[in-house]
């Protein structure tokens, strides 16, 4: 069987690059596998919310195959594409004629796209998931928003892949942590990835700065880029902080000396879009806590293998007592990053991955 995998792939700064490049070298394990070829006997689509992955989702709905959806909420996918007549007949088809004034309202609006719950109340999943042969989804949250978009739609819940990296030695995470004027001897939390609204990055400074009142031996690493220039200016202030380092967009290779060196993962994502965090996994997988907002898309996760933040009203003061938790109970960080390792060992392999996208894969390429 031939298989088709249309993908971005690395060097693209997104984390499907990385998923799908660790996905096809274990795929090929198993059969032939070709990066977006003209014909195959079955297509594996990466679908994204952003556009690097436009081309995908139109070859997806003209060439029907197996579609892994890293997020369940395609809203702010069209809202980047679509011009405001084809955001409301997409709606429209979506969600039914009656909703027209709904669509023109939440176009005029788009500029509050990020945080506003109505716009990821909206998934807008019902073209792809009915057109599809499978839907892959990660957790039960994003198989929930399919179905209800496409009760007949055949949705598949398999684990995000984890790649065991090359580990970077303690002679590298220390060099880390002294390039960027990190103590020794500090605690330190990390942010990574693309910065944006929903994850909680005003918040995540107001209680680390609470903290650090409490225990001057810690400090935040924020690595990543800002998606919206709103955010960048409103966080600027609180990023110049004591205790906070702000490390630009990390190439692979540093991205996994910086993983080395902090101490806990902080990977907050409300309002949720039925994704599941690659670096979440990612550091889980490498033995650090992560902190994680609760809800569907953690469900999966061993009770004690990450760390719960409620979401809502009691989200800074659920976000500061872990963080208090991590750094005054002796092991308790190195514990639930044992657990959440152990969970990833399990789950997440890519020998177990990969074989279940092959079988599914055989199935519906017939």
């Amino acid at each position: 069987m031939r298989v088709g995998l249309c993908s971005p792939l690395p060097p693209a700064r997104t984390g499907v690059a990385d998923y799908a490049a660790a996905l096809l070298a274990a795929l090929r394990k198993h059969g032939q596998v070709e990066v977006a070829p003209r014909r195959a006997d079955v297509f594996l689509y990466q679908i994204g919310n952003n556009q690097i992955h436009r081309e995908i989702y139109q070859r997806a709905l003209a060439e029907p195959g197996v579609v892994v959806l890293h997020d369940a909420v395609l809203q702010h996918f069209f809202l980047g594409w679509l011009d405001e007549a084809e955001y409301a007949r997409e709606f429209v088809y979506n969600y039914g004629e009656w909703h027209r004034g709904l669509a023109a309202d939440l176009w005029r609006n788009r500029a509050s796209s990020a945080l506003g719950h109505r716009y990821y109340q909206f998934p807008m999943l019902r073209r792809i998931a009915e057109v599809s042969r499978a839907v892959v989804v990660h957790n039960p949250a994003a198989a929930r928003m399919v179905r209800e978009h496409a009760p007949g739609a055949r949705v598949v819940e398999i684990p995000h892949l984890f790649a065991q990296p090359a580990q970077p030695s303690a002679a590298e995470a220390l060099a880390f942590r002294r390039r960027w004027g990190i103590p020794e001897a500090a605690f330190v939390f990390g942010v990574f990835g693309y910065l944006r609204e929903s994850k909680r990055l005003p918040e995540v400074l107001d209680a680390f700065a609470a903290l650090r009142r409490a225990r001057p031996d810690t400090a935040l690493v924020v690595a990543g880029e800002f998606v919206s220039a709103d955010l960048r200016r409103a966080a600027e202030p609180m990023l110049r902080q004591p205790g906070v380092v702000r490390i630009p967009h990390l190439p692979e290779r540093d991205f996994w000396r910086a993983a080395a060196a902090v101490d806990a993962c902080v990977n907050l994502r409300y309002p949720g879009a039925g994704e599941t965090s690659g670096i979440g996994v990612r550091l889980m997988g490498i033995g650090k806590p992560v902190l994680l907002t609760a809800g569907e898309e953690t469900a999966r996760y061993g009770e004690a293998a990450c760390c719960r933040i409620d979401a809502g009203p009691g989200e800074r003061a659920s976000l500061w007592h872990h963080m208090v938790l991590l750094t005054s109970v002796v092991d308790a960080a190195r514990e639930i990053g044992l657990r959440g390792a152990d969970h990833v060992a399990q789950h997440h392999a890519p020998e177990r991955i990969s074989r279940q996208f092959w079988k599914l894969l055989c199935e519906c390429g017939g």
